[in-house]
């Protein structure tokens, strides 16, 4: 089956997947989706006996149709290797009817390494088989994890540049620390005064910017994007739900075909749809559990179908969901509208120009397998505190914020399905909200005693990417205002 991507915005011509990697983000501002759903055809029991790696490409496939077998076993070979700190690359952890996935074994130690370890192999495949010429230059804007991922994947990559935006006072001290150290002769690392939507609608204005295109083209360069608005990160998260799902069979904890819950923590709402895609290919996905942060714009929308940005915007402990536009939602606004691209070019509009847009029951009805609650402060501490204490075991905040959710998802259905909820990063980024939950008032300590403390309570060991940041020089220190990211993009590359 050859699957053909069009921009959601527009139903005209189709393109291939390298052609929608390459480009990140369609011409008319909308998202690369596929015309069709392909099925998986082998089945679970065969997956089951899979390494990662197998299932990678099994999964791809189906999806990348114009990339060669010999292509993308390339790319998933050298993504997939010892980069990750497990032979599995990701891990599941059972804590009762529950089980934690663990997609934080990769180098910057949160889920976002399974996509951007790829991203750049598939990324360079893409312009070779369409005969590019010019540098590529990956523009991204980060609430905290896909930044130092992204960063990390395409460093010292030929024929890439990248460029980074992040909320200056909107990260972790980890998080910043992986980003601001970050080496390579291609990377550039710019803070803004604003928050992670200010920045995101920022780097969209320029993708949009014909004007800007054509200088770029001029000095030979072209934009992509390293953002899960570029298809070719949201494939990859398709891959470890079904790898998921096949360890399950594999350990003996479910059969093959029983239905289970997925709980994702999420913000910008690729990493959950990742899962539905997971969904629409064939595998027996009861649940899917959408937890926000107190920024709860998602959870008001699956509630009443009325999208509304117009609130106040909070800076919480899980910085990596403080986010008010989900723009990976335009994809599934546009599966549920019967692929109405015109529709959903309305629907975005009206989001751009007034904050709010509202689907209709038809659509709404489409939304019943997914379940949508939030979890504030103190119910995200909580959930680290009493996991630790009754089974010793350690999870971030935005895992926590899935933890929490799915507990009140539990009490509230009495749903005793079988439920995966997505572990995104790793404790030790967030050591001190972590440690503030396991053991109180932490505010006397630093944030290198804070690790070592929760390295000696959780009996993990340190792992290298923090180890690593110890030492580490700054070497990014630029600072600029929302309006001045599109003269900070041109001053680095040269361009008068």
């Amino acid at each position: 089956m050859n699957i053909r991507y069009r921009s959601t915005r527009s139903s005209g011509e189709t393109v291939s997947s390298s052609y929608a990697i390459l480009k990140g983000l369609a011409d008319d501002g909308g998202l690369y989706v596929p015309t069709a759903f392909p099925k998986l055809d082998k089945t679970i029991v065969e997956l089951a006996q899979m390494s990662y790696q197998q299932v990678a490409y099994e999964v791809m496939k189906l999806f990348l149709t114009d990339y060669t077998a010999d292509e993308l076993r390339y790319c998933i070979d050298h993504a997939y290797d010892d980069k990750f700190d497990v032979e599995s690359i990701a891990a599941l952890v059972k804590t009762g009817r529950e089980y934690f996935l663990e997609l934080y074994h990769g180098k910057t130690i949160a889920f976002k390494d399974h996509a951007l370890s790829i991203l750049p192999y598939l990324l360079t495949t893409a312009a070779k088989k369409n005969d590019v010429r010019n540098q590529i230059v990956i523009l991204t804007a980060t609430s905290g994890d896909t930044g130092k991922a992204a960063l990390a994947g395409f460093a010292d990559v030929p024929g890439t540049k990248i460029i980074v935006f992040y909320p200056k006072d909107g990260v972790s001290p980890v998080q910043e620390k992986q980003m601001v150290t970050q080496k390579g002769s291609n990377t550039f690392v710019v803070g803004i005064r604003g928050n992670f939507d200010d920045a995101q609608t920022g780097v969209k204005k320029m993708f949009g910017d014909r004007a800007l295109g054509r200088e770029l083209d001029e000095n030979g360069f072209q934009f992509s994007s390293a953002n899960s608005i570029n298809i070719g990160r949201l494939v990859p998260q398709v891959v470890y739900y079904v790898y998921a799902y096949a360890m399950l069979v594999k350990n003996g904890e479910i059969s093959s075909g029983d239905p289970i819950n997925i709980t994702v923590p999420t913000g910008n709402f690729g990493n959950i749809l990742a899962a539905y895609y997971a969904k629409q290919i064939g595998m027996p996905f009861a649940r899917l559990i959408c937890a926000s942060n107190k920024n709860n714009v998602l959870t008001d929308f699956f509630d009443t179908g009325r999208y509304d940005r117009n609130r106040k915007f909070y800076v919480t402990s899980s910085p990596s969901m403080d986010i008010l536009v989900s723009s990976n939602l335009e994809r599934l606004i546009y599966q549920i509208d019967g692929c109405d691209a015109v529709k959903t070019a309305e629907f975005m509009d009206s989001l751009s120009k007034t904050g709010i847009y509202a689907i209709n029951d038809t659509m709404k009805r489409e939304l019943e397998c997914f379940y949508a609650r939030f979890a504030t402060e103190e119910e995200t501490l909580a959930a680290i505190r009493d996991l630790y204490e009754s089974t010793g075991y350690v999870i971030d905040t935005h895992t926590a914020v899935g933890a929490s959710v799915y507990k009140k998802y539990a009490e509230d259905t009495g749903d005793r399905t079988p439920t995966l909820i997505a572990s995104t990063a790793s404790p030790f980024k967030f050591a001190r909200s972590v440690m503030t939950a396991i053991k109180g008032d932490v505010t006397g300590y630093s944030e290198t005693e804070l690790i070592d403390m929760l390295s000696e309570v959780s009996g993990m060991e340190e792992p290298p990417a923090v180890l690593e940041l110890k030492d580490a020089p700054v070497r990014h220190k630029t600072v600029c205002d929302i309006d001045e990211m599109e003269a900070t993009v041109k001053s680095w590359l040269k361009i008068r």
